[in-house]
């Protein structure tokens, strides 16, 4: 391979020489790039036409050259090259004969955006597509926002502001993102495409133990697993403890998956952590994901919702920060047609059931849990309020409540399901 040596060139004067679909692809990458451009080709395709006015079209003659110095033949002709290497002879030009590696002073590389950080790839002529591949690549690695941090570096710059070292700190920042990816109930094929794809793809991944274990065998082996708990009764890291790893982490411009059961915005601390990495400029993007309030019932065959049973239904934590309980809602046990999805409660059953009777909620109000949806060791026991702490002594975490006639729509469907059965025999 040739020796080469990229460089910029300014107040370029280009002359393109050729209309067709080649010289087309020449004058696309002249025009993205803001280029100034004259055009001589017999015949020119008309989206040339709309890139440059600085159009002649006739057969090309030596004699049309002007004060051009950079010459593109995109002819295809062989008679055109033979008088364009006969010219460079007398004349101080760059000439570049697409297609023709051997008869080129100079090669387009493949560019990313033309932006004040613009990054050019080459194969040397070998492989455009190659050179593509890896312009892609880099691409991607560039924050959307470089124009005004750079328009604000040259200002810094202006004032004698360099400082190396802050520099880097800040780009590793800018070059790392985060993903608050919502990872539904436990079955990884319950799992979003595109959160499937940022677990295969990030260099760290945080989880905690209501990340099942089907979805963390999806994570590469070469990711960096690090455990972050939040597991009740067992110390575990606290969420100023969690914002510190994930911003360490994004400090060395890593790509990062925060794993989050259900949907990071349903009772899952995921808009604190936005908060905080948004308070730290760092790009950050939250994945939906099923969240158990409506999916953990639906595995029970419990609809939240349904014709004749509920209207309309409420989801609340029964857990709040330090520890503390959440009985304010218990009052929406006595309204009717309503479901009531309780997250976080199972350890705080007799505190519920207590205030129910305390409000005068009916004991023979339907009720039931679902541990583990979706997993294999899922459970799910239906029972009423008067049974609820007795019943549900035993069943596992994570789990959910629900509360309202919903539930006996499992019995209904139980009971047309035997009829069905019993009639064919």
């Amino acid at each position: 391979m040739p020796s080469t040596l990229p460089i910029l060139l300014k107040d370029q004067k280009v002359l393109l020489i050729g209309g067709g679909n080649v010289a087309l692809q020449k004058a696309e990458v002249l025009a993205d790039n803001e280029i100034k451009f004259r055009v001589i080709s017999q015949e020119i395709n008309s989206a040339i036409e709309k890139l440059t006015d600085k159009l002649i079209q006739k057969e090309f003659k030596l004699k049309d050259i002007g004060e051009e110095y950079i010459i593109i033949d995109a002819t295809g002709n062989p008679k055109v090259t033979k008088k364009l290497l006969k010219y460079k002879k007398k004349h101080q030009i760059l000439l570049n004969v697409v297609d023709q590696p051997k008869y080129c002073d100079f090669y387009f590389m493949a560019l990313t955006k033309n932006r004040p950080l613009q990054i050019a790839v080459s194969s040397n002529g070998a492989s455009p597509t190659a050179a593509k591949y890896f312009r892609d690549q880099c691409e991607a690695m560039i924050p959307e926002d470089i124009t005004a941090y750079l328009v604000q570096k040259q200002k810094e710059r202006d004032h004698g502001l360099i400082c190396i070292q802050d520099t880097i700190k800040e780009l590793k920042f800018k070059s790392s993102k985060v993903y608050l990816v919502g990872c539904g109930i436990g079955d990884p094929e319950l799992l979003t495409l595109k959160a499937y794809k940022i677990i295969q793809n990030v260099d760290v991944v945080l989880y905690d133990h209501l990340i099942s274990n089907d979805i963390m065998a999806l994570v590469p082996k070469h990711t960096l697993k690090v455990f972050v708990g939040k597991q009740k009764g067992y110390h575990s890291k606290s969420q100023d403890e969690i914002n510190a790893l994930i911003l360490h982490y994004a400090s060395q411009g890593k790509k990062i998956a925060r794993l989050k059961s259900g949907d990071p915005f349903v009772f899952g601390r995921g808009a604190e952590e936005l908060m905080v990495l948004t308070q730290q400029h760092i790009d950050t993007e939250v994945i939906p994901g099923i969240s158990s309030s409506i999916s953990a019932p639906l595995m029970g065959n419990i609809p939240v919702t349904a014709r004749g049973y509920a209207s309309g239904f409420t989801v609340v934590s029964a857990h709040l920060r330090g520890n503390r309980i959440n009985l304010d809602w218990i009052d929406l046990l006595a309204k009717e047609n309503h479901t009531v999805v309780v997250l976080m409660g199972l350890s705080r059953i007799k505190e519920i059931v207590d205030e129910a009777i305390k409000l005068g909620i009916s004991s023979h109000k339907p009720c039931a849990v679902i541990s583990n949806a979706s997993r294999p060791d899922q459970k799910i026991l239906t029972t009423t309020i008067e049974h609820l702490q007795r019943d549900a002594e035993d069943m596992p975490r994570p789990a959910i409540i629900v509360f309202g006639d919903v539930v006996t729509f499992k019995t209904q469907l139980t009971g047309v399901e035997n009829e069905q059965i019993a009639a064919s025999f």
